[in-house]
């Protein structure tokens, strides 16, 4: 089957610059192909160690259910944030928040309430995506950034995480508030059963990938495994361990070498980055192409987040959808019944079906 190569005159160019652009460390890191395949992997596989958002995706049950499209979406949306336009930023930013009113209950581990919007759960997915795609950068990319190239990144995470509902005082500035970050979080992790499950299932690359012929499929299960070794390789020793992900020291050393001579292979051809992310997450190639491949937007203008809603008329996240989110709790906390499909729905369009 002959599948078309996309180049630069088939791209539609973003309106504007979004909230980086080409100076920024953000655009560097995340368009290296580390980032959407190692980095987001380990990024939604720690994240399963909170219980209340592994008790959220398993109430969904999405990422068995259907993990191509879930896979697809989160994607797409960690790419706009990353290299979208700033209206088609906003606007999912927004709509992010009306599907979170949907993730709410009660953990059936711990017995606490669970929120999906809630700051500090925001703040974990936001600071192990971050942490994640820079930590792949390093291990397979072009290693570490310089001094001010790395307080720059932190800088821009922080700008990124104005798109959540997150509290700016928390968001870590550098690599030392990232560690005790973690450490503050390390009690509260827990890898119980269900974690456990959800993060076997998200390390199996090959369930997010198309159906595939039949002589394409020891391909596709060699470049699984590679993945999975290669996250599983990024994670501290006592994660693995709790995790009951087990691999030794030289199985890390031998994976790394093979994924960094990979991954520069793709990085010097910038359609065949594109064509790799068409076969990964379809939905998100109209957001990263016109960067891969280098087609400059209609306005080169850079916003910030504030600048943003203010001009397209959106609340601040956190502050956004307030009548939704309370009729949401009331349905599930008051009434014992299920949430509104409602922001669902809505997203279909700006982030991709279901």
């Amino acid at each position: 089957m002959a599948i078309k190569t996309l180049g630069a005159k088939d791209v539609q160019p973003h309106e504007d610059y979004g909230f980086f652009g080409p100076d920024s460390i953000t655009w560097k890191v995340w368009s290296y192909p580390t980032s959407l395949t190692i980095g987001f992997q380990r990024a939604v596989v720690v994240e399963e160690l909170d219980p209340a958002l592994v008790a959220s995706v398993t109430e969904t049950h999405a990422i068995f259910d259907r993990p191509r499209t879930r896979y697809d979406r989160t994607l797409k949306y960690f790419a706009l944030v990353a290299f979208g336009s700033s209206r088609e930023t906003s606007r999912a930013a927004d709509i992010l928040v009306k599907i979170h009113s949907k993730g709410i209950g009660t953990c059936p581990v711990t017995g606490i309430r669970y929120d999906a919007n809630d700051p500090d759960s925001q703040l974990w997915i936001h600071i192990t995506a971050w942490q994640s795609i820079l930590l792949a950068y390093e291990r397979y990319g072009p290693g570490r950034l310089s001094p001010e190239e790395e307080a720059q990144y932190w800088r821009e995470c922080a700008v990124a995480a104005e798109l959540q509902t997150c509290d700016q005082a928390e968001i870590p500035r550098n690599r030392d508030e990232v560690r005790a970050y973690y450490e503050r979080m390390r009690p509260q992790m827990l890898a119980s059963g269900i974690a456990k499950d959800a993060m076997n299932q998200l390390l199996d690359a090959r369930v997010m990938l198309p159906k595939m012929p039949w002589f394409l499929a020891p391909g596709s299960w060699v470049a699984g495994v590679a993945l999975r070794k290669g996250t599983i390789a990024t994670l501290p020793q006592w994660m693995r361990e709790e995790s009951g992900l087990q691999q030794s020291r030289l199985m890390d050393a031998l994976i790394r070498p093979v994924l960094r001579i990979a991954f520069w292979v793709v990085a010097l051809n910038g359609p065949a980055q594109v064509q790799l992310l068409r076969l990964l997450s379809p939905m998100t190639v109209a957001v990263a192409a016109p960067i891969l491949l280098r087609v400059p937007p209609e306005r080169q203008e850079v916003l910030t987040p504030a600048e943003a809603r203010e001009r397209y008329g959106y609340d601040r996240p956190r502050d956004a959808h307030l009548t939704l989110r309370s009729r949401q709790h009331e349905k599930v906390f008051g009434e014992g019944g299920k949430p509104s499909e409602e922001g669902i729905i809505e997203s279909q369009p700006i982030l991709g079906r279901i």
